[in-house]
């Protein structure tokens, strides 16, 4: 276990309060950004005329045509930095939040998309005189209109395999496939907006604009998502060393390699892993550093959970591992309180048996729950008590088969709520700060407990396992 020398709680306190205001004043730049960006192209439209000649109904559509274009383009480029793990992005906002806002903006875009599509065929029809499909196939004759087409086929494809009932029914690595097509789906349709539109080729002002928006959209994702990590690669030289059983159906990985203490990054936070062989090295997966960043080795507990995660059960040493990362909030920096309630299901006890190493606290300060279905079969177990008696933390291991209905909790003959249960395990809940990590259902019914429990929005900190 490694030994770590720990600043004093209120000064972490201190830390966390002040990070919580600045980065409250970061994310009210960037959402300002956004909003700019979002009026500056509809002003552009204005300004050019875009509504001055409504007279018949082909004036009308092409002017829907125009409009939706430009707003779905604007909306699409700020969606691919929310779900492109742009290291600022993720620093302000962390890895659900800016999730949950790709996923809200899929379907205003698509929606946009769509109306965008029939309006321009149908008042190309209109003006050509002739029926809408007739009109479509006479427009795939043009390149540019073709590729914008194909485009908007990739578009489709990855709003609906974001649905629920499409997560559901595909595999992670498919998933994770069809998402690559948006970058594609954005390229597709950049020649058809300079060489068919009429609202940037010859307008030096959106021409500037339009070209400066996708140059810094595609620096960011061509530099943190493919260079950076390269260069990382190649200079961290990251194999695998060991991988280590921890119960019957996870292990933990540890990589070693050169100045890994350089790597950066802090307990709780998560990387993409990359298997660095013929067959896997395209698909990342994330996963939490189970132990507090050191200078010897970056370990992962991974549970078989299908996929590739099966495959990590039996890794080789010597197995090249690229990582991108580290990303995500889950660490003491969002930390306002002196007390900590560390709570975790199953696997989610990785990043929370690495905050209850790293983290600055007394004795008592820190109660760890643990959600587990059995004792003797549970990954990192053994650490985790030994790392709380080490530190003087209270560790409730919350054994057997789930409570009745929403309970996250396992069951209680006594049929107590998870509330009152949990206000007698910590009675100075509403004080603490809470860290959970677990499947989403299980994490959404944790954090109504604790908002229940009196505990404040922001002293909630949330990881949870889902694509």
């Amino acid at each position: 276990m490694t030994q770590l020398t720990f600043t004093q709680p209120n000064q972490r306190v201190r830390l966390g309060v002040k990070k919580f205001l600045e980065l409250k004043r970061g994310q009210d730049f960037i959402e300002g950004l956004a909003w700019f960006s979002v009026i500056a192209v509809t002003a552009m439209f204005l300004i050019d005329g875009g509504l001055q000649s409504l007279s018949d109904p082909a004036a009308i559509l092409g002017a829907i045509d125009r409009l939706t274009a430009l707003l779905a383009t604007d909306l699409l480029l700020i969606d691919i930095l929310l779900i492109a793990r742009i290291p600022w992005i993720d620093h302000y906002y962390g890895h659900d939040r800016a999730t949950t806002a790709h996923k809200k903006l899929g379907k205003p875009i698509l929606y946009l998309v769509i109306a965008h599509f029939l309006a321009s065929v149908i008042q190309y029809a209109l003006v050509a005189n002739v029926d809408v499909i007739t009109e479509f196939f006479s427009l795939l004759t043009i390149a540019d209109l073709l590729l914008a087409t194909a485009a908007f086929v990739l578009m489709v494809m990855v709003v609906v395999t974001s649905l629920n009932f499409a997560r559901k029914a595909v595999t992670y690595e498919a998933w994770y496939l069809v998402h690559i097509f948006a970058y594609g789906a954005v390229l597709l349709a950049i020649p058809h907006q300079f060489s068919t539109g009429t609202d940037i080729a010859g307008k030096p002002i959106a021409l500037v604009y339009w070209i400066s928006l996708y140059l810094f959209v595609l620096f960011n994702v061509v530099w943190y998502r493919i260079l950076r990590p390269i260069v990382r690669s190649i200079r961290h030289s990251l194999r695998v060393s060991t991988v280590q059983p921890e119960s019957s159906d996870a292990v933990s990985i540890y990589l070693t390699g050169k100045n890994v203490k350089k790597l950066g990054g802090a307990a709780g936070q998560f990387y993409l892993v990359r298997i660095l062989t013929a067959s896997n090295w395209w698909r990342p997966h994330p996963f939490s550093i189970s132990a507090a960043p050191n200078s010897n080795f970056v370990r992962f507990t991974v549970a078989n959970r299908g996929d590739d995660t099966k495959l990590m059960q039996s890794l080789k040493p010597g197995t090249p591992i690229l990582l991108e990362g580290p990303y995500g909030v889950f660490t003491e920096d969002r930390r306002t309180r002196e007390k900590v309630v560390l709570v975790a299901a199953g696997i989610g006890i990785p990043p929370v048996r690495a905050l209850a190493e790293e983290m600055a606290a007394r004795p008592g300060d820190v109660t760890i729950i643990y959600r587990l279905r059995n004792s003797e079969d549970a990954a990192l177990l053994e650490e985790t008590r030994a790392l709380a008696a080490q530190r003087g933390f209270n560790l409730i291991e919350l054994e057997g088969r789930r409570g009745i209905g929403t309970s996250w909790m396992n069951a209680d003959h006594t049929g107590r709520s998870d509330l009152d249960r949990l206000k007698d395990l910590v009675p100075d809940i509403a004080e603490a700060d809470v860290y959970v990590c677990g499947p989403t259902a299980w994490t959404q019914a944790v954090e109504k407990t604790m908002r229940a429990a009196g505990v404040e929005e922001r002293q909630i900190h949330a990881e949870e396992f889902a694509w």
